[in-house]
């Protein structure tokens, strides 16, 4: 074989996404692509804000010598101040340029994190459902993932996280508002997380660290806002990238934030601009540093993913699905009316939808459904839901 046996297995397990980006594939050429509703990829339809626009043109069209070369790994201090200052209006913690750290994306951001924390066997600690790279940027660095569980409603479930810690771990890593549940983690179940984490410190005599995934963080609904993890454990480091607030995955921009307090912060970010380096990714985008600097405070209209919500939530709980109603992103996690989650969307792949299984992301029994898509995809997709509803009978 040519590829490693750890990576085949990897495949194996993890390419559930993947593999429902080939089934739409040849379901596209087969049956024309109006005909087929593919739920399965968190890949935006919106496109990104005017602002963004404008932007985007003033820089391009600017012949400034040396825009285009490379620039210190953590990235440019100007955009890394602008950065900040957003930080600090949003938290009141006085962040600075020494804080932040310009990432390709948020994948990006968390490979630097967990590449500069883990040593060999650590463990990070990860709440299903989860997003399904984690277990692989995890292992990509030598660390061990552990897997709690949640409670009904997607809640972490801090009397296992308590049980899970040991001396070994290094980090928790959570999601909020999470992929794929749409579940945002409210202030006071993080403040009992970070509590449980300083006790855990003080009894190992070890530096647990809380690394919060907010790539979703502005994407929220019902006039409800998702904090940051700062407020809640001084040895906390937030990832996050434009994709999803700006509608830019394709541009891979986003950054790291440290916690202006966290003990040993500047070895941390001498280890990332390291990591940065020799990961391969050298530094973030160049272009996009100046594009996204005056952008901080701009979010495309959050309005348009909860109307889609709305719509879809209604009509699969007519249908007779349970589903508990998403407070952000832009992911749906019903239940599968059957214990097979991987059967239920084979049967949805017979009428010609797509959905992702939920063992994908380590909670079997429920499947994900992504409505960034068009209202022609969300709506041609209800044949295909009430007929299999009907089928297992539900409603």
């Amino acid at each position: 074989m040519v590829v490693s046996s750890k990576l085949q297995r990897h495949m194996a397990e993890g390419g559930w996404i993947r593999a429902m980006f080939e089934v739409g594939l040849a379901l596209k050429q087969q049956h024309g692509e109006r005909n087929v509703f593919d739920l399965s990829l968190g890949n935006p339809v919106m496109e990104p804000p005017e602002q963004f626009h404008h932007e985007l043109r003033r820089w391009a069209g600017q012949v400034t010598p040396g825009m285009h070369r490379y620039m210190p790994n953590l990235g440019y201090a100007e955009t890394r101040a602008a950065v900040a200052a957003q930080l600090a209006a949003e938290t009141g913690l006085p962040f600075t340029i020494n804080q932040v750290a310009m990432s390709c994306g948020a994948a990006g951001g968390l490979n630097v994190v967990l590449k500069t924390l883990l040593n060999e066997g650590d463990e990070v600690i990860i709440f299903a459902p989860y997003f399904a790279e984690y277990i692989y940027y995890i292992d990509n660095h030598g660390g061990v993932s552990k897997v709690v569980s949640c409670d009904e409603g997607f809640n972490p479930d801090l009397h296992a996280l308590e049980a899970a810690i040991t001396p070994r771990t290094k980090a928790v890593l959570i999601n909020s508002p999470n992929n794929p549940s749409g579940a945002i983690y409210e202030p006071g179940l993080l403040h009992n997380l970070g509590a449980l984490l300083r006790r855990k410190e003080a009894g190992f005599g070890t530096g647990i660290y809380l690394i919060g995934d907010e790539v979703y963080r502005k994407l929220v609904f019902d006039g409800l806002e998702s904090p940051h993890v700062f407020p809640f454990h001084p040895r906390s480091i937030a990832v996050t990238s434009h994709s999803k607030d700006l509608a830019l995955p394709g541009e891979r921009i986003g950054y790291i934030a440290v916690h202006p307090e966290c003990t040993g912060l500047a070895e941390l970010m001498d280890g990332f601009a390291f990591c940065t380096r020799t990961l391969g990714f050298v530094n973030a985008p160049a272009l996009m540093q100046y594009v996204v600097r005056t952008l901080q405070n701009v979010t495309i209209d959050v309005k348009e993913y909860e109307r889609k919500r709305d719509f879809l939530h209604s009509h699969l709980t007519a249908m007779g699905y349970s589903v508990v109603k998403p407070q952000g992103a832009f992911y749906m996690f019903p239940k599968s009316p059957i214990a097979d989650d991987v059967a239920f969307i084979k049967e949805l792949q017979e009428r010609l939808v797509l959905t992702v299984p939920g063992r994908g992301f380590g909670l079997p029994g429920y499947f994900r459904i992504s409505y960034c898509v068009t209202d022609e995809t969300i709506e041609g997709s209800l044949t295909g839901f009430r007929q299999v509803a009907r089928k297992f009978g539900l409603g």
